[in-house]
């Protein structure tokens, strides 16, 4: 048993705590009863003012000594913890205390408040300035009147919009979104074949302006596009327009507050805005898809900033999500990713029938690439709630709406081949006697977003790769919470 003289206390309070409040009495009691407490305020160093409480605003104490609640008690041997009492219990202080008639006028308990040291967004912080963060990756030190903003774009780390600056902080944060391990190899990243670790994509996640909720999407998204057969080299070093494009299906979806309705292809929402720009930012800040350097594209596109958005399985119970197409069970959170660009859009106001939609939807789909080239490229139909109705209302499924469009979409091998109708373009001369179809059977994918009121569908036309049916397909991943 040590000397009642080494023994000393700890004592971690707030003043917006109520429990503190509570039992500034029984501080008063302890120390006029002799008991040496140390005093920290987390907040206010001008509460319990009367007791000569110490500052720890910054909560660097706080943080070393690992306190959750406040108020905290804690019993010393020589600067070493022998007990705690979290939060008010008058049991466990007057036994700390050793006063066994301590606050004779108080409940017997009251469970306190959370430390401010392990609030969201401070604890990380100060791992990051008190602790060792378990960080890895290449630290780049600025100058005190350095620009941060500025600072991103001069070392190449931008899309040529601004990014967050990846603060320990902000990377921790982000980690803290995932269970995986932060030094867990992912996989290479192309064109350069760079190793990826989950602690990398979060630095890119944080550039990209991703909250922590949203970081596991962003590595199933990174894991489908490292994936061979989506081929992600070959986009990237392309002379098209393609990028990837990610749909995400499930209960994720909402719960991150991603998009499917109104302007789900378009800009204004943070989850599928910055969701796709982490993926983007990989690519370039890892894998070196520079522009004008390994990324080569001819005119590129605005995916190439980020094109992500969530299919709409909420307005219409019986559709059946792209997810369940490709295999998932329904409720399964799913990432998609398709190679594909820009947004053709398709006006039909006037069609009322199945029968009419599906042809009219089918002649701009003949568009893809180019309307004389066939089995060439894959697309994605984004089929907008009001032409939806059209079939549904007839009761038409997925199913029977990629029947139609795929017979809608059959044409005499004579009129596309190369030279037919004056144009050089086409399909090879060798299939002049065939009935030749747009896409693949498994090319043309089918997508349910949008606002509600519109009679528009768009089109997201895919990669010349597709042509390589083997060697090239989208892909669908499940993510790992």
């Amino acid at each position: 048993m040590s000397d009642a003289s080494q023994i000393s206390h700890l004592l971690f309070v707030k003043a917006e705590c109520e429990t503190c409040q509570l039992i500034e009495p029984v501080i008063g009691e302890a120390i006029d009863a002799g008991k040496a407490i140390r005093i920290l305020v987390q907040d206010d160093p001008a509460f319990l003012g009367a007791h000569s409480p110490g500052d720890d605003t910054l909560l660097e104490e706080s943080y070393r000594w690992n306190v959750e609640t406040t108020p905290t008690l804690i019993a010393l041997d020589h600067d070493r913890e022998t007990s705690r009492v979290d939060g008010w219990d008058r049991a466990g202080w007057r036994e700390m205390l050793d006063l066994p008639t301590l606050a004779e006028d108080l409940p017997e308990f009251r469970p306190g408040c959370g430390s401010r040291s392990i609030e969201p967004g401070i604890y990380e912080n100060l791992v990051a300035r008190y602790g060792d963060p378990g960080l890895s990756a290449r630290v780049v030190r600025l100058e005190d009147w350095d620009d941060e903003m500025e600072s991103c774009f001069d070392h190449g780390w931008t899309d040529g919009l601004p990014v967050t600056p990846p603060t320990d902080a902000r990377i921790l944060r982000m980690l803290s979104g995932t269970s995986r391990a932060a030094d867990e190899v992912i996989g290479r990243v192309p064109p350069n074949l760079a190793s990826i670790t989950v602690e990398k994509a979060a630095v890119n996640a944080v550039m990209a302006g991703c909250k922590p909720e949203y970081f596991p999407v962003v590595l199933t998204a990174l894991e489908a596009a490292l994936e061979p057969v989506f081929t992600l080299h070959g986009l990237l070093c392309t002379t098209c327009f393609s990028s990837p494009i990610i749909v995400v299906n499930g209960p994720i979806a909402k719960r991150i507050g991603m998009n499917w309705g109104i302007n789900a292809l378009g800009q204004g929402n943070r989850a599928n805005s910055t969701i796709g720009r982490a993926l983007q930012l990989i690519v370039r800040n890892v894998g070196g898809g520079i522009p004008g350097d390994l990324d080569r594209s001819t005119l590129g596109g605005p995916g190439k900033h980020t094109f992500c958005f969530a299919e709409d399985e909420y307005t219409d119970p019986d559709w059946e999500p792209l997810s369940v197409s490709r295999g998932f069970a329904r409720g399964q959170n799913t990432v998609t990713l398709f190679q594909g660009d820009g947004v053709q859009g398709i006006i039909d106001w006037r069609s009322n029938t199945p029968e009419e939609l599906s042809k009219s939807l089918a002649m701009s789909l003949l568009a893809v690439g180019h309307v004389k080239l066939a089995e060439f490229t894959n697309a994605m139909l984004v089929l907008s709630p009001e032409h939806h109705a059209i079939f549904r209302d007839a009761g038409w499924n997925r199913a029977d709406i990629t029947a139609s469009l795929h017979d809608n979409l059959k044409r005499p091998g004579a009129e596309i081949m190369q030279g037919a109708q004056g144009v050089g373009e086409g399909i090879d001369p060798a299939r002049a006697e065939e009935t030749v179809n747009k896409f693949w059977p498994e090319g043309l994918l089918i997508v349910r977003a949008g606002g509600q009121a519109g009679l528009y569908s768009a089109i997201l036309c895919g990669w010349t790769g597709g042509r390589f049916r083997e060697e090239s397909q989208p892909v669908t991943r499940e993510i790992v919470l």
